[in-house]
This record gives C-alpha cells, sequence and structure tokens, in this order.
C-alpha cells in the first residue's frame, strides 16, 4: 500500500497506548515513532481488509500482507523494517496480556537478491589484459600480467590463484594447492568446499605462464634454490604471493592500463562469466566452469562433463584463442 494513502494517525487504541509507550518510555526518536505510526496505520488498513480487529491477526494474515506489499513492488529491506516495527507492536500486547502469541514472529521478509559484483566491459578487460608497461621491471610484468590472464580467462578465485604451484608434487593435493599444465592446457584448482575442479586455460594465458615461468626463478639462481618457494607466483622474495599482494597489485596495473574503475580479482571472475554468457548463453556450463556448488549461487545447473566446458570455453570467451604474443 502506498505511503500516500496513509494520511491519518491511528484510531486504535492500543496503537495509541503502544505508542506511547514507544515515545514516553522507552524514548525513542521522533522520527522512529513516526515510522512506528505509519507502519501500525498501515497494519490497521490490511487488517480492516479482512474484517478483523488488529489483536486478532494470525500469521497467515501477516504473511499475505507481506505478499502484498512484495507484489505491490516494495523491496525486501522495506519490509523487513515493516516487520520490525509490526514485532514490536505484538511483544508489546503480549506483555499487557493482550495477544496469546506474535502473529509476526515467525514471519520473515522476502530476500533482496544479492547485487553481483561489478563486471568490465569486454574492451576495458581486453584491455587490462593486453595492457604492457614498457618502463616496469620485466620480471613483475610477467607475472603481473599471468595473473590477470588465469583471473580472467580462467575465472579463478583469488584464493585459488595464490595456491598455485609452479609443478605439483607429493604436497600439492595434500595440502589444497592447484597447479597448471600448460601441454593439457588445463588449470586444476581447489575451490570452496574443499572441492577441485578443472578449467580451460587460452591460449592468452598459455602464453603469458610460459612468458613467466622463462623468469620466474632468475632472480633465486633457479628452480633448485632454497630461497624460491614452489608457488606458481611468488613475491620478490621468492615467496609465495598472498591475496592481498594480488588485490594490489591489480588494482595498481587496472590505473596502469587507464581504466577509470579500480579493478580487484573478483571483478575479473565476474567478468569471465558475464562475458562468457552473453556469447555463449549456457548458465550450466558457466556454473561448472566458476565451481560453484549452490544452486542459487549462479541460478542453474546439472554437472556437464570437462570435454563440453572446453569446447564452450573456446568458442566463447574473449581470451580462450587469442594469438599469443
Amino acid at each position: 500500500m502506498p505511503d500516500a494513502a496513509i494520511e491519518e494517525l491511528p484510531t486504535d487504541p492500543h496503537v495509541l497506548r503502544y505508542l506511547e509507550h514507544v515515545r514516553v518510555e522507552k524514548r525513542l526518536a521522533d522520527r522512529t515513532v513516526t515510522l512506528y505510526t505509519l507502519d501500525l496505520e498501515r497494519l490497521a488498513q490490511m487488517a480492516a481488509g479482512v474484517n478483523l480487529p488488529l489483536l486478532q491477526l494470525q500469521t497467515a494474515h501477516i504473511r499475505r500482507f507481506v505478499a502484498q506489499m512484495h507484489g505491490a513492488g516494495r523491496s525486501g529491506r522495506g519490509i523487513a523494517l515493516i516487520l520490525s516495527g509490526w514485532r514490536g507492536f505484538y511483544v508489546w500486547a503480549g506483555r499487557q496480556g493482550l495477544v496469546g502469541h506474535n502473529p509476526v514472529q515467525d514471519v520473515r521478509a522476502p530476500k533482496a537478491p544479492k547485487p553481483l559484483p561489478k563486471a568490465l566491459g569486454v574492451d576495458d578487460a581486453v584491455r587490462l589484459a593486453e595492457f604492457e608497461h614498457a618502463a616496469g621491471d620485466p620480471w613483475l610484468e610477467a607475472r603481473d600480467a599471468a595473473m590477470v590472464e588465469l583471473l580472467y580467462g580462467c575465472g579463478l578465485r583469488v584464493g585459488e590463484l595464490a595456491g598455485l604451484d609452479a609443478i605439483p608434487n607429493a604436497d600439492t593435493q595434500r595440502l589444497g594447492r592447484g597447479w597448471v599444465d600448460l601441454e593439457a592446457g588445463e588449470a586444476h584448482v581447489f575451490g570452496k568446499g574443499s572441492k577441485r575442479r578443472s578449467v580451460p586455460v587460452g591460449a592468452a594465458a598459455t602464453a603469458a605462464l610460459r612468458a613467466w615461468l622463462a623468469l620466474r626463478a632468475v632472480p633465486f639462481g633457479g628452480d633448485a634454490s632454497p630461497r624460491l618457494d614452489v608457488a606458481l607466483f611468488v613475491g620478490q622474495r621468492g615467496k609465495r604471493l598472498a591475496a592481498q599482494s594480488i588485490w594490489l597489485r591489480l588494482r595498481q596495473r587496472s590505473q596502469q592500463a587507464g581504466l577509470t574503475t579500480p579493478v580487484h580479482p573478483h571483478m575479473l571472475r565476474h567478468s569471465f562469466a558475464s562475458h562468457l554468457l552473453q556469447s555463449s548463453g549456457d548458465l550450466r556450463a558457466v556454473q561448472e566452469l566458476l565451481g560453484h556448488a549452490n544452486i542459487t549461487t549462479t541460478q542453474v545447473y546439472t554437472r556437464l562433463d570437462f570435454q563440453h566446458l572446453a569446447k564452450v570455453y573456446d568458442a566463447a570467451h574473449p581470451r580462450a584463442r587469442t594469438k599469443p604474443r
């Protein structure tokens, strides 16, 4: 019911007593009392619509009122605030011995849809992936370029990226880490819920990784150096790069590339999914590629075999078939 339709003060004596209670005894702010007044007048009008006084409403009536408000376009958050006001009235009424139970107690507002992280446009995403900082340190440039390619080209989470090993060993799977098989063109990652998945690695990401691996061990005297961690992506001290460091490097790189929005890893993951969906329309494939276990997370899904996922990726993703640089 629109707020404009609520013009008169409540006339129910119990409502008036309750409003006096919250104003004088609870000393709520004037604005809060005004909102409670409007919400209870709304409830009184809805109760009149079913020919019942407020104190005789049941949970089924409250649920019906919620459905009416939601159907009229009121947001889940707005309904939750209204229910909070109604719930307080019935708590007070119960303490006064006016009702035997609170009809609002177990009623919840509709859940508001979770906002999706902002995605880059295809042009901006490719611009970031192809950015080359000519004046930068070649070692850092190769590393950061490879990280961007894997985040955008494979849709990895930042933790999955940080958890990749350069060469898998006996500890890789035992410790929940991943690796990239360049010959097979697959990234094997350890995601949420301790679930492993395989993601196709496109030509551009493969080329960037090869360029990085050619330089990765150079500052430390070679792959066998005790100063060099087994991690695929390491910092300048040879230790595994932390997720926070990846965030900072990506933010800096997006600014150097001239993007107006500072980019973070999950933005590239969402860009990966959005651009793949725009091109293929295959929601189930995207769910598998992202490693979503909960059906509500991406609003689909059934499992697909890896060969089908690879075909969808190769045909649709902007970076899958880019010529190596």
